[in-house]
C-alpha cells in the first residue's frame, strides 16, 4: 500500500487510529451487553464509554506498550486503563484476542465493499453511457487476433458492463458473507461469555452472529472475498487489454484520453503511450497475487493459530486499496476515452471484404452446395486477397464455380455490414434491460 496508488478514504480504514477505534466500540459494546445481563456495573459501561469517545488513541503509545508485551491487544487494553481508569477492569471480560481482531477485520473488510461496490457503479454508468453513444458504431471483431465479422463498438463496452454488473453481484455477496462478529471467547465455547454479548455486539456493528467460531472467524469467508477481489481485477484486466490492443498505431480505434502538457516518452516526443491500462493491468496482477494466500488462510490449527495474522495485516489494505485504485482508474479512462469510428471503418475494408466469408458460405450451402465445397470455394477466393491485395467480392464474383450457384447480385447483398449488426438492440435489452 503506497501512497501513488492509494485514495485517502480507502487508506484510512485501515489506519491504525481506525483500528483501534473499532476495538474500541468492539468492547464497549460488550460491556453495554454484560451491563444488561448484570455482569457488570452499569456506571462501568458509562464510564468507557464516555471516556473511551473522548480519547484520541495514543498509537505510539500502544505501540510502546507493545514492544514489552508483545501482544497488540493487550497494548491496547493497556493504554485504554490509562484512559479509563479503575472500571477498565471490566474490559475484555470473557473475551479473546481474536473476538476483537477478527471482528474488526470484517468491520472494515465490510466497509472497504462499501467503497468497491460504489467504485463499480461509477465504472457501470461509465461504460453505460459510452455504450448507447456507440451502440451503432461499426467495428470488426477479433478472434485470435485477426479480423473475423463486424460487431460495434458499443456491444464491445455491452459486454463489458455485463461482466463489471456480475462484479458488482459478486461483490454484494462477498461482503454479505464476511459481514459476521464473533465474541465467544477462547476456542470459542462461551465458557466465560454469554452468547448475547456477541449478538448485541454484532447488531450494534451491523453484523451477523458467526454460527461456530473457533476462538477464529472461519476463513472460508475471507478466501471467498479475496477471491472475489482476484476475480475483479481480472475484469479490469480484461478491459484494459483491450484497449491496449486498439491504441496500437497500427489499429487506433480507441485511445486513452492525452491530457495537454503530458509526455508519452522521455527519449521520443512523438509517443502517445496506453500508459493507464498498462498501469492497471499490473494492478491487477498485485490483487490476484493476494487470492492464494487467502484461501491457505482457510487450513488453521485446531481451534486456532495465528498463522493467518501477517498474511491478512498486508492483504486486507493492499488488496483493498489497490482494487479501490484501479477502479477509479478504468472509470476515468472509460469515461475519458477516445474513440475513432473512421479507423474502424478503414480497418472493416483492410481486408477487401474478407469479414463478410460466412455468408457467402452459408448461402452456397442453402443453395445445395456440400459446406466442404463451399468452404473451399470461398476459402480459394479469400487466400487471393490475404496473399495478392485481391478484392473479394471482384474475386467471387469472377469464379465460374460461385457464380453458377449464386447471382452477382446475391453476391453483393451478402456484403452488407448491417446484416451484422441486426439484433444489436437485442443484446442491448438484454444487458441494459427495456429503457
Amino acid at each position: 500500500m503506497i501512497p501513488r496508488y492509494s485514495r485517502p478514504e480507502m487508506t484510512s480504514i485501515w489506519s491504525p487510529e481506525t483500528r483501534f477505534r473499532i476495538w474500541f466500540e468492539i468492547e464497549a459494546h460488550a460491556l453495554d451487553a454484560l451491563a444488561e445481563l448484570g455482569t457488570i456495573p452499569k456506571s462501568a459501561a458509562e464510564t468507557v464509554w464516555a471516556r473511551g469517545k473522548a480519547a484520541e488513541f495514543d498509537v505510539a503509545r500502544i505501540d510502546e506498550i507493545e514492544r514489552v508485551t508483545k501482544h497488540d491487544v493487550i497494548a491496547f487494553l493497556t493504554h485504554l486503563a490509562e484512559i479509563v481508569g479503575e472500571d477498565a477492569r471490566f474490559v475484555h471480560q470473557g473475551m479473546t484476542s481474536s473476538d476483537v481482531l477478527d471482528t474488526c477485520f470484517n468491520v472494515q473488510l465490510v466497509r472497504a465493499a462499501d467503497i468497491l461496490i460504489a467504485d463499480v457503479n461509477r465504472v457501470l454508468k461509465a461504460l453505460k453511457t459510452r455504450a448507447f453513444e456507440h451502440k451503432d458504431t461499426v467495428t470488426i471483431g477479433r478472434s485470435h487476433g485477426i479480423h473475423a465479422e463486424p460487431t460495434t463498438f458499443g456491444v464491445k463496452l455491452a459486454q463489458a458492463y455485463a461482466e463489471f454488473d456480475r462484479a458488482r453481484q459478486r461483490l454484494v455477496a462477498a461482503r454479505e458473507d464476511v459481514a459476521t462478529c464473533a465474541i465467544s471467547g477462547a476456542v470459542g465455547s462461551f465458557a466465560n461469555i454469554d452468547p448475547r454479548v456477541e449478538e448485541h455486539v454484532a447488531a450494534a456493528l451491523g453484523l451477523k452472529v458467526e454460527p461456530v467460531s473457533t476462538q477464529v472467524i472461519p476463513r472460508d469467508r475471507h478466501a471467498m472475498y479475496f477471491a472475489t477481489l482476484g476475480v475483479v481485477a481480472s475484469s479490469i484486466e480484461r478491459i484494459a487489454t483491450e484497449i491496449r490492443h486498439l491504441q496500437r498505431t497500427e489499429v487506433l480505434e480507441a485511445e486513452e484520453y492525452f491530457s495537454p502538457g503530458q509526455k508519452g516518452s522521455s527519449a521520443m516526443p512523438h509517443k502517445r503511450n496506453p500508459v493507464l491500462t498498462e498501469n492497471l493491468t499490473g494492478l491487477a496482477r498485485l490483487v490476484r497475487g493476494m487470492v492464494v494466500p487467502a484461501m491457505e488462510n482457510v487450513a488453521l490449527w485446531h481451534e486456532r493459530d495465528i498463522s493467518h495474522s501477517s498474511v491478512e495485516r498486508m492483504i486486507g489494505p493492499d488488496a483493498t486499496v489497490t482494487l479501490d485504485f484501479a477502479l477509479n482508474r478504468l472509470a476515468g479512462v472509460i469515461e475519458k476515452l477516445v474513440v475513432y469510428p473512421e479507423n474502424m471503418q478503414k480497418n472493416l475494408d483492410r481486408l477487401g471484404g474478407l469479414v463478410h466469408s460466412q455468408r457467402v458460405l452459408l448461402a452456397l450451402t442453402q443453395k445445395g452446395v456440400s459446406r466442404e465445397d463451399a468452404y473451399g470455394l470461398v476459402q480459394r477466393n479469400a487466400m487471393k486477397v490475404w496473399e495478392q491485395g485481391a478484392d473479394f467480392l471482384t474475386e467471387l464474383k469472377a469464379d465460374g464455380d460461385v457464380t453458377a450457384v449464386l447471382t452477382p447480385a446475391e453476391i453483393e447483398e451478402k456484403f452488407d455490414l448491417g446484416y451484422h449488426t441486426k439484433h444489436v438492440d437485442t443484446i442491448f435489452r438484454r444487458v441494459f434491460g427495456e429503457a
